[in-house]
């Protein structure tokens, strides 16, 4: 898979699994400019990295803005919610188990 190679979704945003390896499990994601807004509190460990477009994320009740290129890192059972993206934000998040 090319990680340029996508549709934009007219809502919410599409998911991908790129690779399922051993305590690994990595996802290409895009996101609309309307989006849901679900808290996630999750087992694992997740980081991830904006590779196209924005996204303004609140992560421990802390409002964070993402521009292309930037990465983060979210500790596992951490509340975090992705409030407001950029029409065509591309993100690549790896969840360590």
């Amino acid at each position: 898979m090319n990680i340029y190679d996508y549709i934009t979704p007219q809502d919410n945003e599409t998911f991908t699994t790129l690779l399922e390896h051993k305590n690994i499990k990595i996802n290409h994601i895009v996101s609309a400019e309307n989006i849901e807004q679900i808290e996630y509190i999750q087992e694992e460990d997740e980081w991830l990295i904006v590779i196209e477009g924005k996204a303004t994320l609140s992560l421990k009740n802390k409002v964070q803005t993402l521009n292309k290129g930037d990465t983060l890192f979210i500790p596992a059972k951490t509340p975090h919610r992705v409030l407001e993206t950029q029409k065509g934000t591309v993100w690549l998040t790896v969840h360590i188990f």
